[in-house]
């Protein structure tokens, strides 16, 4: 298992994961996730620990208000979210991990508009 380190812009939410690879990454194409354009990783939510920081998330909810997209308060930047297809994972935003080149990554697309 490798251990990475991730922060919103403003490094007032700090976070850790642990996975075996961050490969398969996938952007999503449901109406929030096209809009964010964000890159994500899928860990086990034991697997995701807040470092700091947890009182500057804020929570995103809508459709079925099943998925909890978190976002932090200050900077706006979204590190992480609760999925619904998989609640027992967050899906992570690659691009707050330290150490992590998103250029050099081959995202998979998730096809979340179906879902709508």
């Amino acid at each position: 298992m490798s251990q990475y380190s991730g922060s919103c812009h403003c490094g007032a939410v700090t976070f850790e994961i642990e996975t075996d690879s961050l490969e398969p990454v996938r952007r999503c194409n449901c109406s929030i996730c096209r809009r964010k354009n964000a890159m994500m990783t899928y860990v086990p939510e034991t697997h995701l620990k807040i470092t700091g920081g947890k009182d500057a998330l804020t929570e995103y909810q809508f459709h079925t208000n099943t998925a909890q997209h978190y976002f932090c308060r200050h900077c706006g930047i979204y590190p992480f979210h609760r999925t619904r297809r998989f609640p027992d994972k967050f899906a992570i935003n690659v691009g707050c991990l330290q150490g992590v080149d998103v250029f050099a990554l081959r995202p998979e697309l998730s096809d979340g508009a179906a879902f709508e």
